[in-house]
């Protein structure tokens, strides 16, 4: 295959991909519930992507027509080299936005650091702003040092910044309406997602705490006005503006409102597989390919290319005691 006349990509559902999720570590400061379990055995640094190779897999998705790159982990911002791969992935002239992922807990010293990368959008994750429940939660974390956090990133231009808040039943789900009375205080955006039900977790069912959109809009509709917006960030979200205020809330449904007919996203996991869909286990092992064949880029390029023949036409996320994908959502890039 020529891969010179060819600058996009484009599955066998006619769906064109155009944007890119890397994990580029699987380890965490946080051990969030429904991310990891408590007692985690992280991957060895051999089976881990080098940022070199990060680098030039980015490259390469980027030649072939890739405008947004996410960087997420695990918790990006603990990996040495972190700034000077966002600086360089920043840099690549056919890139439209280069955005995080994180769990901000080290955004305060980090803040302007990440705006002069040229990091557009920052998500950050937060589900609570109890500190009982936020440390239930995370197990480990600490919500001053994440709302502090928030706090320094507010003060540079970045193009959006937004909370993703994952909502479970009898967990924190009285919550929604504090948290978008937060991000209205603070001219940020909101999502709320259904959990992903991926590993396996322990204690109660995820049929026992799940809590859908819908229940989630309609919780805050009794307190805010909100209508359609017909803004896209090119990822899963459905959004509303919060009428007379700069919030938008999105809502992100893997279960009760399928997004998978308009996917253009694929994920390169911290070990070097290329994930074709997040709900399903069709995808490539990139890392043999550039270990194998080091600095040829149109192998690599062919190879990314011929993988969009195996992207499924959608995940099947149920429900179910034992989950359809048993790894963790740290391997695979939140």
């Amino acid at each position: 295959m020529n891969t010179s006349d060819s600058h996009t990509l484009m599955d066998r559902f006619g769906r064109k991909v155009d944007y890119l999720r890397i994990s580029i570590t699987d380890r965490c400061d946080f051990r969030c519930q429904y991310c990891m379990a408590e007692e985690m055995t992280f991957l060895p640094r051999a089976q881990v992507l080098t940022l070199e190779e990060i680098y030039t897999i980015s490259c390469a998705f980027m030649e072939l027509g890739v405008k947004k790159i996410r960087v997420t982990g695990g918790e990006p911002l603990i990996r040495k080299g972190v700034l000077p791969l966002l600086n360089k992935i920043g840099q690549h002239k056919s890139l439209d936005e280069l955005v995080l992922t994180t769990n901000g807990s080290h955004l305060k010293s980090m803040a302007k650091d990440l705006y002069n990368a040229k990091v557009k959008r920052i998500n950050v994750s937060l589900d609570t702003l109890n500190p009982l429940k936020f440390k239930a939660i995370t197990r480990t974390g600490n919500l001053q040092t994440v709302l502090e956090g928030i706090e320094a990133i507010t003060k540079h231009d970045f193009a959006r910044i937004k909370i993703n808040a994952v909502i479970l039943k009898n967990k924190n789900h009285t919550e929604v309406n504090d948290l978008v009375q937060f991000a209205v205080n603070n001219g940020i955006d909101i999502s709320f997602i259904e959990e992903m039900p991926l590993g396996i977790i322990q204690g109660e069912s995820r049929a026992e705490r799940y809590y859908s959109s819908d229940d989630i809009k309609a919780d805050i509709e009794q307190r805010f006005s909100l209508t359609a917006s017909l803004e896209t960030t090119g990822g899963p979200s459905h959004y509303f503006n919060v009428n007379q205020t700069q919030t938008r809330v999105g809502f992100i449904s893997p279960h009760s409102a399928n997004f998978c007919s308009t996917c253009n996203r694929v994920r390169l996991t911290v070990e070097g597989q290329l994930l074709l869909c997040l709900g399903q286990e069709h995808s490539v092992d990139l890392k043999h390919i550039i270990r194998a064949n080091p600095g040829d880029m149109n192998y690599l390029k062919q190879i990314i290319i011929e993988s969009m023949k195996i992207k499924p036409e959608r995940h099947e996320f149920t429900l179910k005691e034992q989950p359809v994908v048993l790894r963790y959502m740290n391997t695979t890039g939140g």
